[in-house]
């Protein structure tokens, strides 16, 4: 086995995707699929072509063997995903949204194999996945349990010390937290450990207080990030930091909307694969819109996700709409 270009940690967690509209409860029948957005990154980041390498933990149940066949079949490296056989795989339920509205979805992670995670499962700075290029984490995997805490900062620290890139999306799930001011105080710590905070407007505002894209850039530019996108849903992306002028990135007009869930994690598979291209943050956040706007074009947390000649497509036709840079100052 070789080095990954990415390391990331999280919890991936069976999907039953509602088959007909309605609430949740009124629905028979459902389809099987996969949800987490650790994983919907890894996944995309593989198709692009990346090596990418996944610490997690699965129940060593139905769920969880279903789980692990589908990543290996997408060619992540599993050297650090567990099978545990005292705790169960999460589950998430999605309703069928009709629309282009925001489905409703339920979680059923407690005591899930994931939340078990804890920095004993660091991998050692010189082991293959101490030495990834880059390090994605995000605001959910610390609000599992402390032990998952501890590992995230752990894992962002070491990546830091060893001269590793660290991207950080906040993902805010304020049900999975204690508090509101437990969820700000850790998400925010955790981001000034990165190198790349990727916020939503929505979650900016609520973690640092400011309301404009550019306040919410400069809060954690100020506390020693290095760039910022902040992303603005279909209106594009913000851009801030080191190597590139502020401005807004537009968006991708997409004629229908077919379910938003997963739009941010395509948005930073744009990014990150973009950066690790040796592409500037501008066409970063570009490649980001493009793949966000092709994924919301599809039910599955992963079906949108493109391979590079997807990606090609997907991008001349963005291109093809007029997208440009407004600067700000």
């Amino acid at each position: 086995m070789t080095v990954p270009d990415v390391v990331t940690v999280g919890e991936a967690m069976a999907l039953l995707m509602a088959r007909t509209p309605g609430p949740l409860e009124s629905v028979d029948v459902f389809e099987r699929a996969t949800a987490g957005a650790e994983l919907n990154v890894a996944v995309g980041l593989a198709r692009l072509g990346f090596h990418v390498g996944y610490i997690g933990s699965l129940g060593k149940d139905s769920a969880g063997r279903r789980l692990r066949a589908f990543m290996a079949a997408e060619r992540l490296d599993l050297r650090h995903l567990w099978m545990d056989v005292r705790y169960p795989t999460g589950l998430m339920l999605k309703q069928m949204a009709v629309g282009g509205a925001d489905p409703e979805v339920e979680y059923f992670r407690r005591g899930s194999a994931a939340s078990h995670l804890s920095a004993r499962d660091l991998p050692a700075p010189d082991s293959d996945f101490g030495r990834a290029r880059l390090v994605h984490l995000t605001g959910i995997c610390p609000a599992l349990s402390r032990g998952c805490r501890e590992l995230a900062f752990a894992l962002a620290r070491q990546a830091r010390a060893g001269g590793r890139t660290v991207s950080f999306d906040p993902n805010l799930r304020p049900r999975l937290w204690p508090s509101r001011s437990a969820m700000i105080e850790t998400v925010n710590a955790l981001a000034c450990e990165a190198d790349l905070v990727l916020p939503g407007l929505a979650e900016g505002r609520m973690l640092t207080g400011c309301d404009e894209p550019a306040a919410i850039a400069g809060y954690y530019l100020e506390r020693g990030v290095r760039q910022v996108v902040v992303k603005l849903g279909p209106a594009g992306a913000y851009v801030a930091g080191a190597g590139v002028e502020p401005g807004i990135v537009p968006g991708v007009p997409v004629a229908r909307v077919v379910d938003t869930v997963g739009a941010g994690d395509g948005f930073a598979v744009g990014v990150i694969s973009a950066l690790l291209d040796g592409l500037d943050l501008r066409d970063a956040a570009a490649r980001g819109c493009a793949i966000g706007a092709r994924v919301v074009q599809f039910r599955g947390d992963c079906d949108g996700l493109p391979d590079r000649a997807q990606l090609d497509e997907a991008s001349a036709r963005a291109g093809r709409t007029g997208t440009h840079m407004e600067t700000q100052a």
